[in-house]
């Protein structure tokens, strides 16, 4: 499949609608992603990693907000032990129509992938060595974080992890504006242009809701996880590793 340019915020729009997950988003997505969240290719790489360290052998491993399917593809070329299955979740139909395509095209079919369109707060975990929150649990209601992620801790097997990668805000005002001024340099040295930097911020504010990493710490190690600790960080962005 052709990789669209991300162009939809180009123009001056007489209204920006609140961000989602729609079939203008799918289309202009693997663009969008990797020009806007600063060590994509690095987490997603290293989710695969990961998974050939931590999945073990009959276990089930879970893509939760799955997109296009990049860490269920990172999962499934570097899973070394028989009889796992992937489980693919996103509560967007655009985007698991496409994810199913991307998956369909993989040349790896030895671990088969189940995809589920619906909201991942209702999906049961059981029996699982991985589950993947790959910016995720930024999309969810606040009020509704914790009961997810005590659900991922009780449906995690002893020593099973999750990867929990999230935009991240900061409690000192000063270091907030200086991460938001990098990022935005970030996406202005990716060809964002100032008038698209605006419109998406506009557009995604009250929908994608960052918090603190002690928060994030404090609330996994209250769902039980017993080791949480951030093993990547690029500006306002990061990724913690939680083992149970």
């Amino acid at each position: 499949m052709t990789e669209q340019k991300d162009t939809l915020y180009a123009n001056p729009l007489a209204q920006v609608d609140s961000f989602s997950f729609d079939q203008q988003v799918v289309d202009v997505f693997p663009d969008m992603i990797k020009r806007s969240v600063p060590g994509y290719p690095t987490i997603v790489n290293m989710i695969g990693s990961l998974a050939e360290r931590y999945v073990t052998a009959s276990s089930h491993c879970y893509d939760l907000g799955c997109s296009l399917g990049a860490a269920t593809l990172a999962m499934r070329h570097r899973i070394q032990t028989a009889g796992c299955r992937i489980i693919a979740v996103d509560n967007s139909p655009a985007m698991i129509q496409r994810a199913r395509q991307v998956i369909a095209a993989d040349s790896q079919e030895e671990i088969p992938v189940e995809f589920i369109e619906g909201r991942i707060q209702d999906v049961a975990i059981d029996n699982a060595s991985m589950t993947v929150l790959n910016f995720t649990l930024q999309f969810i209601d606040i009020a509704e974080r914790p009961t997810l992620l005590d659900n991922i801790c009780r449906g995690l097997n002893p020593g099973g992890i999750l990867i929990m990668s999230e935009k991240v805000a900061f409690d000192d005002p000063p270091h907030q504006e200086l991460m938001t001024q990098l990022h935005h340099n970030f996406k202005r040295a990716n060809g964002y242009s100032d008038l698209e930097i605006a419109q998406k911020r506009a557009s995604i504010e009250n929908v994608l809701v960052p918090e603190s990493l002690t928060t994030h710490r404090n609330r996994l190690r209250a769902a039980g996880f017993s080791s949480v600790d951030v093993w990547f960080q690029c500006l306002n962005f990061a990724s913690i590793i939680a083992i149970k």
